[in-house]
């Protein structure tokens, strides 16, 4: 009796199953490299402003992402993660907002804003605790964050140089799109959360930086130039004060040697500025000593405190919020009326519920920058932890004067939680 072999060779080597391959193969890299998707994702989200429609491209990125994690995570038999102290008030604010919007007949401007404040952060949270668990997944990430500053300060620098030509995309020239086209804004099209994001970045890339410290100080030392291009003294002030808390927090010698280079440029800049160009110098004396935007904010705080004290425990409806908040200006001509203030906003909105599960939420995220001794864990997440209040204190000051509705900003601090949860997961 002869045995017979079967070979699947011809069947393998024919066109039809070549074309086949050659269509899975963007699956295949996708479960291979989920980090590099979810970086993807984060790029699109960084290009992708709130007054910029491109036809969904964020929504689009965020879709394909959660499809290939969680076709992963079901071939890897992974579960699902939940880390109840930040999940769930996140999962509070979420069903807040949903309820909220579904007040109302459907508008996509609602819809977009839900997402962008409550939805995509507490997506990528949990999509990052499963994605950001190992040392290539942290070298991308590391790489992502140097590229994304050095872009950042680029953009800045070469609008503080009136080298328009180099500022890439134009749109962040448009004057009829965002606020602040007087200041560089970057691809945010709001000063600050530009100035926020340069340094958040700059926090991470000093934390995690291990192969490309040499980059990584180099661009610290044009840092306070790109800072300083933002012309917004709330950025002023969080970027000075967190740049000497990191030295005194991390403590490592690279840290001392960056924020020496960093004083040592800083000074620079300001003789440079005092002793060259006097309309940069008399932009910058203007804008410090500039009250109207300060007496329009406060005037916008005002009309804000008042529509909280008439509804404390159920907010107000999307639709009628911002006219509600326009009516009670009437004696100021603004482009558009927003609270600019994240924890008033979260007040109006949801009255003191949205505020106390905000609270929760940050409490709790508190807690990670001191859990664990770090002996099983590696340097550059060793690192981030101990950077990591730092990074919520800058987020949290800058929230006085920016309403967070900015995709990659609360993008960037979720993923950094989830990947010191990941961390805490992760077996040994």
């Amino acid at each position: 009796m002869s045995s017979r072999t079967t070979t699947w060779d011809p069947v393998v080597s024919s066109p039809g199953w070549f074309a086949f391959g050659l269509l899975l193969r963007p699956l295949q890299l996708g479960l291979a490299f989920p980090s590099a998707l979810y970086l993807a994702a984060m790029t699109i989200f960084l290009f992708r402003p709130p007054d910029l429609d491109l036809y969904h491209a964020d929504r689009i990125a965020l879709g394909v992402l959660v499809f290939f994690v969680a076709l992963r995570s079901l071939a890897l038999r992974e579960r699902i993660p939940f880390v109840a102290g930040v999940s769930l008030p996140m999962l509070g604010l979420v069903v807040l907002a949903v309820l909220r919007a579904l007040r109302e007949p459907f508008d996509s401007q609602t819809w977009s804003l839900v997402a962008s404040k409550f939805v995509v952060p507490f997506v990528l949270l949990h999509l990052a605790i499963l994605v950001f668990r190992g040392t290539s997944a942290h070298r991308h990430f590391e790489i992502f964050v140097i590229l994304a500053l050095a872009y950042l300060v680029f953009t800045a620098v070469a609008f503080l140089a009136d080298a328009r030509s180099l500022i890439f995309p134009q749109f962040i020239l448009d004057e009829s799109l965002g606020i602040h086209a007087d200041r560089a804004r970057g691809p945010f099209l709001q000063a600050v959360a530009n100035g926020m994001s340069l340094n958040i970045l700059g926090i991470l890339a000093i934390a995690l930086a291990q192969k490309h410290r040499r980059v990584v100080l180099l661009l610290w030392l044009v840092l306070p130039l790109a800072v300083l291009a933002t012309m917004t003294r709330a950025v002023w002030i969080s970027f000075a004060v967190s740049t000497v808390a990191l030295g005194f927090r991390v403590g490592e010698r690279r840290l001392r040697h960056a924020c020496l280079g960093l004083a040592i440029a800083g000074l620079l800049v300001s003789l440079t500025v005092g002793l060259g160009n006097s309309s940069l110098t008399n932009a910058l004396r203007d804008r410090t000593a500039e009250r109207g935007p300060v007496e329009a904010r406060m005037a916008v705080y005002d009309a804000a405190w008042g529509m909280f004290q008439e509804r404390p425990l159920t907010g107000w409806t999307a639709g009628g919020m911002y006219s509600e908040l326009a009516r009670r200006m009437q004696g100021y001509h603004l482009r558009s009326f927003y609270v600019h203030n994240t924890y008033l906003s979260l007040l109006i909105e949801f009255g003191i519920p949205g505020l106390a599960l905000y609270g929760i939420l940050f409490f709790n995220l508190f807690r990670l920058g001191r859990t664990g001794t770090g002996a099983d864990e590696s340097p550059p997440i060793f690192a981030l932890r101990k950077a990591w209040p730092i990074l919520l204190c800058v987020y949290l000051f800058n929230a006085l004067f920016v309403d967070m509705a900015y995709q990659f900003v609360t993008g960037l601090m979720f993923t950094v939680a989830g990947m010191l949860c990941s961390s805490e997961e992760a077996p040994s």
